[in-house]
């Protein structure tokens, strides 16, 4: 059955600029000599220290914890020293410095002992602190710290989790390949996304000049025996949105003075729930 789309107002076509970078799989990075890491890296407050200069850390320690329920904790991205703790200029508009943790990899990229968690053995607020003390934020670009919009508004019930694919920006393909490449890892972290917020349905929105990842992202639902629609929506600018892919996906519009939320709807970005 095919979906129902709602337009938005407003909206351009530009011309894309999307093949050059889908030619090749992901790819990890090299290490580099030295690593700056923020420990404000998220909407909220900023994590508190958890190392100290010349402290040895392997990859995935804590290095910085949450401070409040609005943050997001900080791990460490490889093995290696910590040379300094001081500020540095980050990558953020304003171009302010910002306190960082200066680590020299080892070159071992060790990582810290880590168990698997099944979420629904596990209450709904441990599996919330767990998701914050991962360092789970918005990856769509608000860096809100994830667990606090995992918790349902007490007045509405929870209609629709949106997932948004779309990647409307004509150069980023960021989200394309990763759909591609990792559907089920993104298939699962939706599940758990779904059960904490209740959601009676799951709407996964894919601009349609995406065929390869709607194409992975519906056999991935089918294999892992899922109910979540796949949906391929018009390429416009800035579909994107949230406020626009709720739009376009479930017909309601959210007003500037409201949440999603209020309305039955969340929405996450594929990033966001693949981290998960």
């Amino acid at each position: 059955m095919l979906a129902q789309l709602f337009r938005f107002r407003g909206g351009v076509k530009p011309e894309t600029n999307k093949t050059i970078s889908v030619q090749e799989p992901i790819a990890q990075a090299p290490l580099p000599a030295r690593l700056f890491v923020p420990l404000h890296q998220s909407i909220g407050g900023a994590p508190n220290p958890l190392v100290e200069v010349g402290e040895k850390v392997r990859k995935g320690q804590l290095i910085g914890g949450a401070d409040g329920w609005v943050s997001a904790a900080v791990h460490a991205p490889t093995s290696g020293r910590v040379l300094a703790m001081e500020p540095h200029v980050a990558a953020h508009p304003s171009g302010l410095p910002t306190l960082c943790v200066v680590i020299e990899p080892d070159g071992r990229d060790e990582w810290i002992e880590r168990r698997a968690v099944d979420h629904r053995s596990l209450a709904p607020e441990r599996v919330r602190e767990l998701l914050r003390d991962a360092g789970v934020v918005g990856l769509g670009g608000a860096a809100f710290p994830s667990h606090a919009k995992l918790t349902p508004a007490r007045a509405v019930a929870m209609e629709h989790l949106v997932i948004n694919g779309a990647e409307c920006e004509p150069f980023m393909t960021c989200d394309d390949m990763l759909m591609r490449e990792r559907a089920e890892e993104i298939v699962r972290g939706i599940a758990i996304f779904r059960d904490l917020l209740a959601a009676r349905e799951v709407l996964i929105g894919i601009e349609d000049n995406k065929p390869e990842a709607i194409a992975a992202m519906q056999a991935a639902v089918l294999r892992l025996a899922e109910d979540y629609r796949v949906v391929g929506v018009p390429t416009r600018y800035p579909a994107g949105g949230a406020k626009q892919l709720i739009r376009v996906l479930t017909g309601k519009e959210v007003p500037a003075s409201k949440r999603s939320t209020e309305l039955g709807v969340q929405c996450f970005n594929v990033a966001t729930v693949y981290t998960a």
